[in-house]
């Protein structure tokens, strides 16, 4: 039965049987030397000139050939251990060889962390690059971090709900990515840009307190912090104040960062997550997600931020307004007469039940109190410019529920690519991704997005207009 190469260190004078990649390969006279690679890490295979064909099969052995072996585990003689490896102390001498694979040589160096090679290159042959150290560790570290959330909140009575991944278009800030319906020709469903409406409607089933690692899908342009998707923790609670869910974000940050991260230095304030409002913010930073750290050139440091007190709305370029954070915030304001007039009057001076999280300059949580009044929600939607028919259309399904008995909720999203990527010291978040895109969308491994056969356009009713 196959074993891991961790595994070997405890085996000496027995045999065992492994497989997995070669890593490296160095002849040596009569001997030859293989680093065999698994998901455990890597084992020195030796190979001896009087095994005859094991050894001849042997000589025929090329970087990233997969391979099963039998061998003895021993000790490595003394002048050639290797402290820096795990396994550094034994190598096991084979007696059997089966190739299980032959590979060409692949288009770049898989023994470097990567950041040298072009980054095109790297995503076409996404498969090869990771198979790096750093990006399997990247991921492993995801997987951790993801586990530890499930538990964390499933000890807080959290319900873990899957929300859908087709559902209505509906304005958000960002746009949509639009899936045809066969079934309804000329209409359309959107993926979610975030599971905002569900989650609120979670709350009026009387659920209380949901989670959910979601998948989010917005059409646009790329950053190094940004993918057409990625993934929230998603967090929702009913009866619930701002105070309680950035209390419950900071015993999970500062939980998460002494489980995997103790050799990080935290930056806080009197044992507590620093706190500073909006304004306060742009007045001293410029930005509303400042980096606080004492040296922001110091990657060993992490220093979690929250800021609050937001404004409602923002001004955007053509002259319009738009919430800051989405139209479902509480705005800090008496009613639906006090709000139509103070944004007659100005509407920079409302402010939101609006709260972000930020760590080392980046924001990694954003959420707020939301607005449970349906007669001030349809209010925020008219002063943003939309007709009550176009409320109607694209919010008529959640001012229904609000008339059932709607409590007052709030909640928190994270992204955790972000999240990880700082805490992996990461340049950006596709070195978090199994399977980023590029800058502009484009999936280079896999040739997407592509042209479609004229039978599937057909068949949804769809034709496309051809470029000027």
């Amino acid at each position: 039965m196959r074993i891991l190469s961790s595994e070997t260190s405890e085996k000496v004078g027995k045999e065992v049987e492994l497989a997995g990649w070669v890593d490296a390969r160095r002849d040596h006279g009569k001997l030859i030397f293989i680093d065999l690679r698994d998901r455990a890490g890597i084992v020195q295979v030796v190979f001896n000139a009087k095994q005859g064909d094991v050894y001849k099969t042997a000589e025929n052995l090329r970087p990233e050939w997969v391979v099963r072996i039998k061998g003895k585990v021993g000790e490595r003689p003394a002048g050639m251990i290797n402290e820096d490896l795990e396994t550094g102390k034994i190598e096991v001498s084979a007696e059997e060889l089966e190739i299980l694979a032959e590979a060409e040589t692949p288009p770049f160096d898989l023994s470097t962390d990567g950041y040298e090679v072009n980054e095109e290159m790297r995503m076409k042959y996404r498969y090869l690059d990771l198979r790096r150290k750093r990006l399997n560790a990247n991921l492993k570290a995801r997987h951790k971090i993801i586990d530890f959330t499930r538990q964390f909140f499933y000890k807080k009575d959290f319900t873990e709900i899957e929300t859908p991944y087709i559902s209505k278009s509906t304005p958000e800030g960002a746009r949509d990515y639009l899936i045809p319906s066969r079934q309804q020709p000329g209409n359309f469903y959107a993926l979610p840009q975030s599971p905002q409406q569900y989650k609120q409607l979670l709350m009026i089933a009387g659920l209380e307190r949901y989670f959910q690692i979601a998948r989010c899908f917005r059409d646009e342009d790329t950053r190094g912090d940004r993918q057409p998707e990625f993934v929230q923790i998603d967090i929702e609670m009913s009866f619930v104040s701002q105070e309680e869910i950035l209390d419950l974000i900071e015993e999970y940050l500062l939980s998460l960062f002494k489980e995997f991260y103790p050799e990080r230095r935290l930056t806080l304030d009197k044992g507590k997550i620093t706190r500073m409002t909006y304004d306060e913010a742009m007045k001293n930073y410029k930005t509303d997600r400042p980096d606080i750290r004492k040296d922001t050139k110091d990657d060993n440091e992490l220093a979690p931020l929250f800021v609050v007190d937001f404004p409602m709305f923002e001004g955007k370029k053509d002259g319009s307004w738009a919430a800051a954070h989405h139209p479902f915030t509480m705005p800090k304001i008496g009613g639906v007469k006090e709000l139509k007039a103070q944004f007659k009057k100005d509407p920079t001076k409302i402010q939101a039940h609006q709260y972000d999280v930020v760590l080392n300059g980046w924001e990694i949580f954003g959420g707020s109190i939301r607005n449970h009044n349906p007669e001030l929600l349809a209010a925020v939607f008219e002063v943003l410019g939309h007709k009550k028919v176009q409320i109607e259309a694209k919010f008529g399904h959640i001012l229904e529920a609000f008339k059932y008995g709607v409590p007052p909720h709030g909640g928190i999203a994270s992204g955790l690519d972000r999240l990880v990527a700082i805490l992996q010291n990461e340049p950006n978040i596709r070195e978090v991704f199994a399977f980023p895109k590029t800058g502009d969308g484009r999936d280079l491994m896999m040739d997407a997005p592509s042209e479609v056969d004229k039978e599937q356009l057909d068949e949804l009713g769809i034709s496309l207009k051809k470029k000027k």
